[in-house]
């Protein structure tokens, strides 16, 4: 079968975020199947397919390194619209313990969906709620889920172990035990994992939090992720009050836990949130390539703070964004995250902390990084097709033609691409979802989230 060939051409602003930090007014990217094959200006070359960005912006696709996907069907609700995190999950496990496999499809199509619309071209998801009944594969349908949208996908395999009765926040209907976690693990990855270039599924170990796992799971994680060579994943440091909680419990801070329980050795985990890491622990993450994924969304909406990302990339930890739970943001809107990690870090370390570029930054290479991939995250050759065109030439645009990348956060009415590119097919065409009926998908979800308040008695 012949290679399919693109052509991104006369882009206002095409920029590479590659280590160069290259913006090349009128650039142009040449893609023959799913890598790029030359960046530049005015390129001589024949394709397949030709996109005119004149008037647009052109730049990496973002890579999102966390989120809940289940969570999209639960947005919004009013009883914990203005609730801290305990009282949110407590109340929210009580809804999400009725999913079942349509709710996680319908879920996994809609928010992946939105990432795909607003930029996103890679995305993890931490899905760690299993209730007892039909919830085997659910990771094989979040997979088959995001292959029909054409999303670069990391499924995180999730799990709880600390139910309440064991002092845990989640009903003991969603946890499970750690024999049987591990055997799914070991599943999931055998069949899905590819760490090959390019791959388009790969799999991490992701125990939800040190308050809903127990310590054995923690260090047989740690072990098994290395046997198997995974990435790990979980919550750490998000509110004072996980702090109180470890400190009680375990006599440490949640990340002294951590490294207690072999996850800060390999360079090889992430840590959604870090909120309340100190400058000593930030150091030690530098040193041991520990990643962050940021959510200043999710923070600011719980109210949990802001996490420390200046002093953090004072030190060389790799920091990525995460929209986070779709209940907790609640939207997919990658560009909108990057837009908020602009703006809340001016408050506090100055307005010179996080300059656009910045942030743009932290989308896209550091969550290439953070991801453990080195194939994504920029437009040079030889890195994966993966790309996001912004139409800045509309009237919420006006006035902004003197830095024109900038423009897609300080600017705007509309986070929405006019193209996004994912291993070189075109997903997104004039703001529209090419590969699925954007309109089903909205339906199929709305009636999942029906059924599941039906069943929770919301």
């Amino acid at each position: 079968m012949r290679t399919k060939t693109l052509l991104i051409k006369n882009a206002l602003v095409l920029a590479t975020m590659d280590g160069a930090r290259r913006e090349i007014k009128g650039g142009d990217v040449y893609i023959e199947g799913p890598e790029i094959k030359k960046v530049g200006k005015g390129l001589k070359a024949k394709a397949d397919t030709v996109i005119d960005a004149s008037g647009c912006v052109v730049m990496p696709g973002m890579v999102n390194t966390h989120h809940h996907l289940y969570q999209t069907l639960t947005r919004n609700l009013p009883k914990v619209q203005d609730a801290e995190l305990f009282d949110w999950l407590i109340y929210l496990y009580d809804i999400w313990k009725h999913v079942d496999p349509e709710a996680i499809y319908a879920s996994t199509q809609a928010g992946l969906g939105e990432l795909l619309l607003t930029g996103c071209t890679t995305s993890s998801d931490h899905l760690y709620l299993f209730p007892k009944q039909n919830s085997g594969f659910f990771i094989d349908t979040q997979i088959a889920a995001a292959r029909e949208l054409g999303m670069r996908f990391t499924a995180t395999r999730g799990s709880m172990s600390r139910g309440r009765s064991k002092g845990g926040l989640p009903p003991d209907s969603v946890v499970q035990k750690e024999d049987f976690i591990l055997k799914d693990c070991e599943r999931v990855i055998k069949k899905f994992h590819d760490p090959s270039k390019f791959s388009m599924t790969r799999v991490a170990m992701a125990p939800c939090s040190p308050f809903s796992v127990t310590t054995e799971l923690l260090k047989i994680t740690a072990e098994m992720a290395k046997k198997w060579g995974v990435r790990m994943h979980t919550h750490l440091a998000e509110t004072k009050d996980e702090e109180a909680f470890c400190k009680k419990l375990f006599k440490m801070r949640p990340f002294e836990y951590m490294e207690s329980v072999g996850w800060v050795e390999e360079g090889n985990a992430w840590f959604a949130h870090c909120v309340y890491i100190n400058e000593k622990e930030a150091k030690k993450m530098g040193h041991t390539h520990t990643g962050v994924a940021h959510c200043p969304c999710s923070n600011l909406r719980l109210g949990s703070g802001i996490a420390p990302i200046p002093m953090f990339l004072k030190h060389k930890v790799p920091v990525g964004l995460g929209v986070d739970g779709s209940a907790s943001n609640d939207s997919s809107d990658m560009l909108g995250e990057a837009r908020q990690a602009m703006l809340v870090h001016r408050v506090g370390t100055g307005v010179k902390s996080m300059p656009a570029r910045t942030a743009l930054e932290l989308a896209t290479r550091g969550g290439a990084a953070v991801l453990g991939r080195k194939d994504i995250g920029s437009i040079e050759p030889g890195k994966a097709a993966d790309i996001a065109v912004f139409d800045v030439s509309g009237i919420d645009f006006v006035g902004s033609q003197s830095d024109p990348l900038a423009s897609l956060l300080f600017c705007g009415a509309s986070h929405r691409t006019r193209y996004t590119v994912v291993n070189g097919e075109v997903v997104v065409k004039n703001g529209r979802l090419t590969k699925v009926n954007e309109g089903r998908v909205t339906e199929r979800a709305n009636k999942a989230a029906a059924r599941l308040y039906r069943r929770a008695g919301v």
